[in-house]
């Protein structure tokens, strides 16, 4: 950032949603659908008579806001920051293909046809692989394949939480991984962070309050964080594992971005740190988010209750998609690819700050990521992004409000915004139109200022 500050925790707190990112009302009966979403931003509305037939437990399900936008998104006049979309256009299409053919070709059969639940054999050895080159050995029967790391995320809720359960989580945290742990109606704890990621002061006054095994799991994203963009430090990471062997609380790591790392040096896993980790792996940033695929590992007992559960949820993964990885990743030419992707990336993620610095208002404060998708910035307490977005809509730019990535909704004066999708010089219009409806809002602001009405602090970051 800008200054060195901890990213928000503002009090306010957020129910049901907005046309452009709208959420069920279980208890109203109303359902929006963002997918019908007129130019103005108006979505069709609908009653629902089955409400009184649902599980309780999702009542307390969001839609996400990111996913909302993909309809305003489409269009062609439309500049999306919102989404963290892969540049698989530059994805060699024609290796693909090959190794589709392939595929078909010398597995026939087997492609094509059912499979083991966790996994085939070959590609859990080739993740292994790929795992002990950031630092982290593993035999193919510590690993567990899924459809994404997305999947992984609902297994793990599903294996450990119980309703009312505490799960301890960086605030703001992954959007998915609150939609997946939310169905099973736990307490989601946010830990504020810094520049150096989550802030082990109030994790561990956290942990005093809950107590050992007072919590399910620490979930956290060390790398690139989604959506703040920071990365833990290293004497925190093993601070982090010091706290959690104390309170006996295991750590799920989600590591989607750290292949993605542009400046600085590797950084070891934490499940390289300590074994106990459980530690989710995912093929959409290098190669395919449409191949569904991304792993688990963690200690075997655990493994062995995640794949029952599994089972239960979709009896095998896709045997295609794993053949295709497989092939995909022979050779040494998807590693040239991931060196384009991550210097396109570092490319997009310069132009996006320098865009800021020169566009966005002296008020604001934003990350500067080292890797990944995503930058956060951080807007006066009194600015509410969530309520900006339609007006940045119809200036032909989208954005993620901030409080999509909190469980209560706060967050509600930041936004995340994604680089790895546009253009430069898009981007740079993005980012242009944005500052047009940010100093909209902050006009009154400064009136208000000027006239001595309000303190020049009272509305600060």
């Amino acid at each position: 950032m800008r200054s060195r500050t901890a990213l928000p925790v503002p009090s306010e707190t957020k129910i049901g949603g907005t046309a452009n990112a709208p959420s069920p009302n279980q208890a109203e009966g109303v359902l929006c659908f963002p997918g019908e979403v007129d130019d103005m931003g108006t979505a069709r509305v609908m009653f629902d008579r089955w409400r009184d037939r649902y599980a309780d437990r999702l009542a307390g399900v969001r839609s996400s806001a990111v996913r909302d936008l993909f309809a305003a998104a489409s269009r062609p006049d439309m500049i999306s920051l919102s989404g963290g979309m892969p540049a698989v256009d530059l994805v060699p299409h024609d290796a693909v293909a090959a190794a589709a053919r392939d595929a078909v070709r010398h597995e026939g059969a087997a492609a094509l046809q059912y499979g083991s639940s966790n996994g085939r054999p070959e590609i859990r050895r080739l993740i292994g692989e790929l795992m002990g080159e950031i630092g982290v050995r593993l035999s193919p029967d510590d690993v567990l394949v899924t459809a994404g790391a997305q999947q992984a995320l609902d297994l793990l809720a599903k294996t450990f939480v119980n309703p009312g359960d505490v799960i301890i989580a960086e605030g703001p945290t992954y959007v998915g991984a609150l939609q997946a742990f939310s169905a099973y109606q736990p307490q989601i704890r946010c830990i504020a962070m810094d520049d150096d990621g989550m802030r082990m002061d109030l994790l561990e006054a956290e942990l005093k309050r809950v107590g050992v095994r007072g919590a399910k799991f620490i979930y956290t994203i060390p790398n690139f964080q989604n959506p703040a963009g920071v990365t833990m430090s290293p004497e925190r990471r093993r601070r982090l594992l010091e706290l959690a062997r104390e309170y006996d609380i295991p750590v799920v790591e989600d590591d989607p971005y750290g292949r993605l790392r542009f400046d600085g040096g590797h950084m070891k896993p934490l499940r390289a740190l300590d074994d106990e980790v459980i530690y989710l792996g995912t093929f959409s940033k290098i190669f395919a988010p449409g191949l569904r695929l991304g792993w688990v590992t963690a200690p075997r007992p655990i493994l062995a209750k995640i794949l029952l559960v599994k089972q239960a949820a979709d009896l095998c993964g896709s045997n295609f998609a794993q053949v295709t990885a497989e092939r995909y990743f022979k050779g040494t030419r998807w590693r040239r690819t991931l060196q384009k992707l991550t210097s396109t990336y570092a490319q997009r993620r310069d132009a996006m700050l320098a865009a800021l610095e020169e566009h966005f208002p002296a008020e604001a404060k934003w990350t500067r990521p080292d890797g990944g998708f995503f930058v956060w910035v951080e807007l006066p307490k009194f600015v509410d992004c969530d309520a900006m977005l339609a007006e940045a809509v119809e200036r032909g730019v989208t954005f993620a409000p901030g409080n999509g990535f909190y469980p209560d909704g706060r967050g509600r004066n930041c936004m995340r915004l994604a680089f790895c999708y546009a253009e430069p010089s898009a981007i740079d219009e993005a980012i242009r139109r944005l500052a047009e409806v940010v100093e909209d809002r902050l006009e009154l602001y400064r009136a208000f200022i000027a006239a001595g009405a309000i303190d020049s602090d009272e509305g600060a970051a």
